[in-house]
């Protein structure tokens, strides 16, 4: 058995000491029966003996029984800001997990519509795979219709599209002399109007312009939203698309000591060229800005993958007009995106490439391959988001590269069924995401919700990882589960890992913080199927219980 682990010189008792089941993500010692804690680190992790000697009159001793002790939970890629802008601010959630029916969310948009007045209206969530064939076309007739004076905004499930009237045109300023913005584009009509379609979060954004909560409220909307995450055990997360106006924000936040409960990692939309001043590690533990965010294809329930192969010819495809064509379009050329890598990569920062199909990933590669032969880094930690249609030589050679990838595990359980019936086949379809060919290749990986694509929750995502069931319960690719173990590290120390702060938490390791999670059972000991029913009964940040009742 591996050696208990302690710091040397003890300066007093531990405040805090956990007995029990300890899985601690820590390969020098993966299991323990004790975890000690003073002030915001954790100071020893063993057995009885490292309990016994921590352990003073004012130290608080819990017995945790059948429960399990684990590092706070880490959601690499979400969009934790945004999240919270949805719901703390007026853009309404229309998802299909909120509003199941095409009926149902066009009474909610009329109903919103109509209370808001001249205010106008934002949604998102707008769904034809999940809402179903009765949801209608968005077009900018239908949009006009809806709201003939007031502007109508609406997000789609992925927020890679969205759909926008006349007035909220008028609003933002769009018209025929508005340019595309880089890596996204409006659509237009044969004179060049736009057609009120915005594709890509830069098109997106434009429509929002000017229309940021004042300090305040963001800040308020921001702690809540922290808050729901540490309800599911979440303790570090990132913000992968940071508004400028979010960042220094969010920064502040972290310097003034306000009850911060998930620490945060962000990363900024990517410019051509970095912004003159900045460098990457500005913040501290609490929140640090580390990467920036490049969008090279789209989202495959909207069209815009660059895929070698072709959509299915199925009524669904023809009624979103998807083609059967292979879609090979990415949002950047290759010299353009590897003129933003070769920007970025050698000042220090980290990039992470949006990349679901092949040969967008061939792409982020290439580019990735180009700009470490020249300026080589020894632990750049580069990233692909997403990574759906990834192909076995593609996880290959991004082992190889050092490069990392973060899965997005719940289009398995979520639109499993429409990718392999209606979307691609069973080829491609069925073998999304696939996570195990991945870490047998050697990557390290992380499992992500992409809030708000799909709601925050570690302990589910690692049931669809290790049982790749649909949510019909259709089993698709089994070849592809992970083992629990594997799992559990993608969704703590492997993704503390993609975001640079392995070295401060993600395992339960002495000197790291105390970043805990108390479950109500072993996930190692349950059914792989039984694991997202497992409750989250608290959760600590640095030693503070953020969530849950007192334990004893």
């Amino acid at each position: 058995m591996a050696a208990a682990h302690s710091e040397e010189a003890p300066d007093g008792p531990a405040d805090l000491v956990l007995l029990g089941t300890a899985a601690t993500m820590d390969t020098a010692r993966p299991d323990a029966s004790a975890v000690a804690v003073r002030g915001t680190r954790i100071v020893a992790v063993g057995g009885p003996a490292e309990a016994a000697r921590w352990t003073g009159p004012g130290t608080r001793t819990v017995h945790l029984g059948d429960r399990c002790l684990l590092p706070g939970f880490v959601e690499a890629h979400g969009h934790a800001i945004a999240e919270a802008r949805l719901f703390g601010t007026d853009l309404v959630d229309i998802r299909p997990m909120t509003v199941p029916t095409a009926d149902e969310v066009v009474a909610v948009i009329r109903k919103t519509v109509t209370a808001r007045g001249t205010d106008g209206a934002a949604f998102i969530g707008w769904d034809p795979l999940g809402h179903g064939a009765d949801l209608p076309e968005p077009t900018r007739a239908w949009l006009d219709a809806m709201a003939p004076d007031t502007p109508l905004v609406i997000l789609t499930q992925a927020v890679h599209l969205a759909f926008f009237n006349s007035a909220a045109a008028d609003r933002a300023g769009l018209g025929r002399g508005t340019p595309d913005p880089p890596g996204a584009r409006f659509g237009r009509h044969a004179d060049g109007t736009p057609d009120g379609t915005a594709h890509g979060g830069a098109a997106i954004r434009l429509l929002f312009a000017g229309r940021e909560d004042p300090r305040e409220q963001f800040t308020a909307a921001a702690l809540r939203e922290m808050a729901r995450f540490s309800q599911v055990g979440v303790t570090t997360a990132s913000e992968m698309a940071c508004m400028p106006e979010w960042r220094r924000a969010l920064l502040d936040m972290a310097q003034a000591g306000l009850p911060q409960r998930v620490r945060l990692r962000l990363y900024s939309p990517s410019e051509t060229t970095p912004t003159r001043g900045r460098r990457p590690g500005e913040g501290t533990d609490l929140t640090r800005e580390i990467g920036v965010k490049v969008w090279v294809d789209g989202s495959p329930f909207v069209g815009s993958i660059a895929a070698s192969f072709p959509y299915l010819d199925t009524p669904l495809t023809r009624r979103l007009g998807f083609g059967t064509r292979p879609r090979g379009t990415a949002n950047y050329s290759w010299d353009a995106l590897a003129e933003i890598v070769e920007a970025y990569v050698p000042l220090g920062w980290q990039v992470a490439c949006h990349a679901h199909g092949d040969l967008a990933i061939d792409m982020v590669l290439d580019a990735y391959e180009s700009v470490l032969s020249r300026y080589p880094r020894r632990d750049h930690r580069l990233r692909l988001e997403h990574a759906g249609a990834m192909r076995n030589d593609q996880f290959a050679r991004a082992a190889a590269l050092g490069v990392t990838a973060s899965i997005f595990i719940d289009h398995v359980y979520y639109w499993g069924d429409v990718l392999t019936d209606d979307l691609f086949g069973p080829t491609y379809g069925s073998r999304w995401a696939a996570a195990r060919s991945a870490v047998d290749a050697g990557m390290r990986i992380s499992l992500h919700n992409d809030p708000p694509a799909t709601p925050e929750d570690p302990l589910h995502n690692i049931t669809v990882a290790t049982t790749r069931r649909s949510r019909t319960g259709r089993l698709l690719a089994p070849e592809e589960c992970l083992t629990v173990d594997q799992a559990l590290r993608a969704q703590t120390i492997d993704a503390a890992y993609q975001l640079f702060c392995d070295d401060i938490t993600g395992s339960l390791t002495p000197g790291k913080y105390a970043d805990l999670v108390v479950l109500s059972a072993d996930p190692r000991r349950v059914a792989p199927e039984r694991i997202e029913d497992i409750d989250v009964l608290a959760t600590f940040l640095a030693g503070r219980q953020v969530f849950g009742e007192t334990l004893v």
